[in-house]
């Protein structure tokens, strides 16, 4: 903001001194109906810093263009779930440089598992081969992780099964799914402790989704898209072919079901293989 303002003092005085009054007027005017766009708001000419009492208040949302735009991504607390944890995620920010201790500018560090909050697995995480030769996050397909999506209601009462996938009737052609499961009314990614049981896919489950569906994007509301019970077998199942994203960790609660655009987008942390990701679902 400061730098804009000494910008606009200076062009404001070499105008002053090549321009009559009326073309000085005129080139306020232009400046002023210019100045403010949707990408830009109006540049301030007041560059003073206030003081006052009144109290900054942030706002925080999860819904944002009038409802057009759900953000889908978890925020991060020390409280949320970690995986194998019973006493959650702990400290995972810090401050080592701080303007109240004098440095220039406050700048923040984070060590956290990059398969915490919602987050995106790539080959390499359970496929030790995949993983050495460096199917890491940074090589996801993004228009795999971009596009039209389709949010479903899994039955309440069991894991996602092959009989429970083909129940949801999901048709050809849709090549992004998010599960919303019992996970989601159980509340299960805002308790501290990781409960393992959660809901999510059986290997046959897995299985005949790969085998009869053209879904590319799998999404689901915990930390893991298969069940505790078959951990391992139903991630090797998506992961064999190298083609199906596991988006983990959604938080879906809600979001009307439907068709959406989704969003989804991985840190670039070359040979990881799974990174915290940002997802949205717009109308």
């Amino acid at each position: 903001m400061l730098q804009d303002c000494l910008s606009i003092s200076s062009t404001t005085h070499k105008i002053t001194k090549t321009m009559t009054p009326l073309l000085l007027l005129l080139s306020a005017t232009i400046i002023s109906s210019t100045a403010s766009t949707s990408a830009y708001p109006s540049v301030p000419t007041d560059c003073t810093i206030t003081t006052g009492d009144e109290k900054l208040v942030p706002v925080r949302r999860e819904v944002y263009g009038d409802g057009r735009i759900f953000d889908i991504s978890h925020r991060y607390t020390t409280d949320m779930p970690s995986w194998g944890c019973n006493d959650g995620l702990g400290q995972f920010l810090w401050l080592p440089a701080s303007m109240k201790n004098g440095s220039l500018a406050n700048n923040s560090e984070m060590k956290l598992p990059t398969h915490t909050g919602t987050h995106v697995d790539a080959p390499g995480h359970m496929i030790d081969g995949y993983f050495d030769a460096g199917f890491d996050v940074d090589t996801l397909d993004l228009e795999v992780l971009n596009g039209p999506a389709l949010l479903v209601d899994v039955p309440r009462d069991k894991n996602i099964t092959a009989e429970v996938m083909e129940s949801l009737k999901i048709p050809k052609g849709v090549r992004r799914v998010l599960f919303r499961t019992l996970n989601t009314d159980r509340r299960l990614m805002y308790k501290k402790e990781y409960d393992t049981s959660y809901v999510g896919f059986t290997t046959d489950g897995a299985r005949w989704l790969v085998k009869n569906t053209d879904i590319k994007l799998v999404g689901i509301d915990f930390l893991s898209v298969a069940s505790d019970d078959h951990l391992v077998s139903a991630h090797l199942e998506f992961f064999q072919s190298r083609e199906i994203i596991l988006v983990e960790g959604l938080k879906l609660d809600d979001v009307p079901l439907g068709i959406y655009s989704v969003h989804c987008l991985p840190l670039r942390l070359l040979g990881a293989e799974g990174s915290p990701i940002r997802c949205i679902l717009i109308k």
